[in-house]
């Protein structure tokens, strides 16, 4: 059985709590003890029945105030697919929690209140899909029970965000008109909308088909752990342990080691303590090598003819996510996947308004938030692909060297 990792992206009180509260309600995917504490801590806080936004607003400060935070995950499955949920925060000042979530998800349903429409948020959330390229997008537009569920509401905002994807070059975009209150058109299909002939939104997310992502073109393999035992019996064993990113590796194939460029052969691949002859993304492997190279935590291994650039400087998408600006000079730790380099970002070229959606010129420092393009300069060379390629080996995130908080995620470009 297959697993769906999807994500929820709205604005503050769009329902995105709701819809995932409706999801594993109506799918009988909550165990006893839990349905009862929630109707207990639902009476607590109003008659008007189960409050399903409790099942995924975990932080007592997310239940004061009826919001969302932190990321919260939850798990449930149906008899034809298993389902991973990332329910990210709305307000503007936690979007950085949403990135995380939304890395790596295959779907991502932003809801848009029907009394709102399209707004900023919604623009917000739609480059950051259409950034981290995430493959399907559903567009479920809610609370349309407050909205006498018009049609013609329904139409006007199918209409508005048609304009944002195209813009934005999204592509598999599809509608839904819900309520997650009442579960309209959640798990079955709504009676209040019989001009609606689409499927309810659980049997689409079952019976989507979902092709992988991992490419098999281009082998990449970020050394993560040399293994050096130095026993008796292995006194000579040196292997390189780590998951292979993309492509496929074969015992006897030269590889070229990043970003130093020296060459060898596999001698052999072990998965699970068991040598194999072949290997391919996403498995977890050891590889061994024909000749002794100086090979540390970071290194990349590469076959075939067309390999990652190597460089100390690189134009990248970058948005920021800490409270403090964004300015120029500024040093911080740049960390692509498990290789950790000194880095400062050197020029900011433009910014992306999310009202036009439109490259503007900057006009001072970059606040929390802000999406910009701009070059970084690292103290060692690094083996990096274009996101739009490969988007395991080019995506990075900038981290404080004094808090240790991450303040941006990038894109090579």
């Amino acid at each position: 059985m297959n697993i769906l990792r999807f994500i929820t992206a709205g604005s503050v009180d769009d329902g995105k709590s709701t819809l995932i509260g409706r999801l594993l309600y109506d799918s009988k995917s909550i165990l006893t003890d839990q349905l009862e504490q929630l109707e207990k801590q639902s009476k607590n806080r109003n008659d008007a029945g189960i409050d399903l936004a409790l099942l995924t607003d975990g932080l007592r400060a997310e239940r004061e105030q009826g919001i969302t935070i932190d990321v919260a995950y939850r798990y449930f499955s149906t008899p034809k697919r298993k389902f991973i949920i990332a329910d990210a925060p709305g307000h503007v000042q936690y979007t950085r929690n949403m990135i995380t979530g939304a890395s790596n998800a295959e779907l991502i349903i932003i809801l848009i209140d029907a009394r709102q429409g399209v707004v900023e948020q919604t623009r917000r959330h739609s480059i950051i899909a259409s950034l981290l390229r995430i493959p399907h997008v559903v567009v479920a537009i809610n609370k349309m029970d407050l909205m006498d569920f018009s049609q013609d509401v329904f139409n006007n905002i199918v209409i508005d965000y048609s304009a944002v994807a195209n813009q934005l070059g999204l592509h598999h975009v599809s509608y839904f008109p819900i309520s997650a209150l009442q579960g309209d058109n959640i798990v079955d299909p709504s009676a209040n909308m019989p001009w609606y002939e689409g499927p309810p939104l659980l049997q689409y997310l079952e019976d989507l088909p979902l092709q992988t992502d991992h490419n098999h073109e281009l082998p990449r393999f970020q050394v993560q752990f040399v293994i050096r035992p130095q026993t008796p019996e292995l006194h000579d064993y040196r292997g390189y342990a780590g998951r292979i990113a993309s492509g496929i590796y074969r015992q006897g194939e030269e590889v070229t080691v990043l970003p130093s460029g020296l060459k060898s052969r596999i001698r052999s691949i072990e998965i699970g303590g068991k040598p194999v002859e072949e290997a391919f993304a996403p498995q977890s492997v050891v590889i061994q090598l024909e000749d002794d190279l100086d090979i540390s935590r970071g290194d990349i291994l590469v076959t075939g003819a067309v390999l990652p650039e190597v460089t100390t400087e690189s134009e990248v998408l970058l948005c920021w996510m800490d409270e403090k600006p964004l300015q120029p000079g500024n040093k911080y730790i740049l960390q692509h996947q498990s290789r950790q380099v000194r880095a400062m970002v050197r020029n900011l070229h433009s910014r992306v308004d999310v009202n036009t959606l439109q490259e503007v010129a900057l006009d001072g420092p970059v606040s929390l938030n802000e999406i910009v393009k701009a070059r970084i300069k690292t103290a060692a060379p690094l083996a990096v692909d274009r996101y739009a390629s490969l988007r395991h080996n080019g995506a990075a995130i900038l981290v404080d060297e004094t808090s240790n908080n991450t303040v941006a995620a990038l894109l090579f470009t």
